[in-house]
């Protein structure tokens, strides 16, 4: 067997079992990594971990850099002298444990930190200063951007005050003095959640297991990133995008999907040497140790939808940076570990782009079995093993809701491929389909292995309001189940 051959597992850190209403980097987070290591995985896939913002997606984020302050364990800032046992008591963070409430995360778990930097401020370490002067390319705009949206009572920038909209030297400054003490804040914020996340990432290493994380390919427009360095987008005279991000119309959505997100301004990204994407990809090459880019594709041509358009009927297609970016990346980083996202309408340049950048694609087998078997997602039909196969993304039905959801005649057909005579064995099948396919890498969502319906999915795209919300209770990590992925693991040489 190929010593490269690998599997993992993907969940998100939200959806770690917690008393706190969202998983965190604490106890619960640490098991889990010695639950993977017992099922013998090598990955732990995850989304995301920057800051949420509006819809509560990890892919709508605030800031490029930063973390999710939901991640902070208070357990462990009880440990350090941060937190006292009454300030986490009688505090309802959730009505249902399966599901987060995010509105109760923005409102309770502010409360806490503000706490524990009031306790933290009074004394603070060597090692935060360090950590202060060495992040401050972005840490110091990024607490400026939060203290500014709370001051603005969580209004996006572009309607704050003009001198502040426009980052006028003098409006800055004044801002800088006036909400010192939130900056501060917002600070302290980022060095508790690298200062954990560093140290769990260290213990699933030296377990074996890797971290796959996700860089989606755009930012929101409401971010530090935009407001900071808008010349780098695509925004007119008064910083209104002119235009946006999407897909074009498909079977699936026949009004496209319009997502919103100003486009780069990719000419002068590339007068500039791509420094800012080179930037980017560093800071997760340091939070990673491997790299999920979203929407590949979108490097060699992205659609492009008009600001203002209610659908994405209006978009056209623009090229994009191509293989440049990823050789200024390479060049400045060295060889960085990269999973490219390359699903959706993938054309012969986009193949190209993929072939010239050496990375893995992906494979999803909920969208495998056409009836004709000529599907690239159906393994007989993979060209390469340097690839990572997928039950299915945090963006597709749980298998057990695909079985009920997807085409008649699909799943009729995936019965009688994998030899199954029961609809409920399906995904099981399914997921062992992908262990023994010659992938280099199968990985499967938690909520796969589980068995679980459409209760648990992560995520329908195009919509808000409903997503991101499911979680894993402690009781779903039986010993039977580690065993019986294990053994699957260890028979298909993983």
């Amino acid at each position: 067997m190929s010593s490269n051959r690998k599997s993992g597992i993907l969940m998100h850190i939200t959806s770690l079992p917690s008393e706190y209403g969202i998983g965190k980097f604490g106890k619960e987070a640490y098991d889990f990594i010695d639950y993977l290591a017992g099922c013998k995985q090598k990955y732990w896939q995850i989304l995301p971990l920057s800051p949420t913002s509006y819809g509560d997606s990890p892919y709508q984020s605030f800031s490029i850099h930063a973390g999710n302050p939901y991640f902070i364990d208070f357990e462990i800032l009880a440990d350090e002298g941060l937190l006292k046992e009454t300030d986490l008591k009688n505090i309802k963070w959730c009505d249902d444990e399966r599901y987060v409430d995010y509105d109760k995360m923005y409102k309770l778990n502010f409360k806490v930190l503000r706490k524990a930097y009031k306790n933290f401020k009074d004394n603070i370490p060597k090692p935060y200063c360090e950590y202060e002067k060495a992040n401050d390319y972005w840490l110091s705009d990024y607490a400026l951007f939060m203290s500014l949206k709370d001051a603005y009572n969580g209004k996006s920038w572009i309607e704050w005050d003009t001198s502040l909209v426009k980052r006028d030297k003098s409006a800055i400054e004044r801002a800088k003095n006036k909400y010192k003490d939130d900056i501060g804040f917002w600070k302290f914020t980022q060095y508790k959640f690298y200062e954990q996340w560093f140290k769990l990432k260290g213990y699933a290493n030296s377990n074996g297991i890797e971290i796959i994380g996700d860089v989606p390919i755009y930012v929101a427009y409401d971010s530090v990133d935009v407001w900071c360095s808008p010349e780098l987008f695509e925004l007119d005279e008064n910083l209104l995008p002119i235009n946006v991000a999407g897909c074009p119309p498909d079977i699936f959505t026949p009004l496209g999907q319009l997502w919103g997100n100003p486009l780069y301004n990719w000419e002068l990204m590339k007068k500039n040497g791509y420094l800012w994407w080179v930037n980017r990809i560093e800071t997760a090459q340091k939070t990673y140790d491997v790299i999920r880019i979203d929407h590949f594709r979108g490097f060699d041509s992205y659609f492009s939808i008009p600001f203002g358009d209610k659908n994405a009927l209006g978009g056209h297609w623009e090229d994009g940076p191509k293989i440049e970016l990823f050789k200024a990346v390479k060049e400045k980083l060295g060889k960085v570990k990269i999973i490219a996202e390359d699903l959706g309408f993938i054309t012969p340049s986009v193949k190209r782009l993929l072939r010239q950048s050496g990375y893995p694609g992906m494979k999803v087998l909920q969208f495998a079995f056409d009836p004709d078997a000529n599907s690239i997602y159906l393994p007989q039909n993979y060209k390469t093993r340097n690839c990572y196969v997928y039950t299915g993304t945090h963006d597709n039905e749980t298998l057990k809701g695909w079985t009920y959801l997807e085409n008649k005649k699909n799943i009729r057909f995936a019965m009688d491929y994998l030899g199954v005579k029961r609809k409920k064995d399906l995904p099981w099948a399914v997921i062992r389909l992908a262990w023994t396919s010659t992938a280099n890498t199968a990985i499967a969502p938690m909520q796969d292995f589980l068995d679980l319906g459409s209760e648990a999915r992560m995520n329908i795209p195009s919509t808000v309001g409903n997503n991101w919300r499911w979680r894993a209770l402690k009781s779903d990590f039986t010993p039977e189940l580690q065993q019986k992925i294990a053994k699957l693991t260890t028979l298909c040489g993983r």
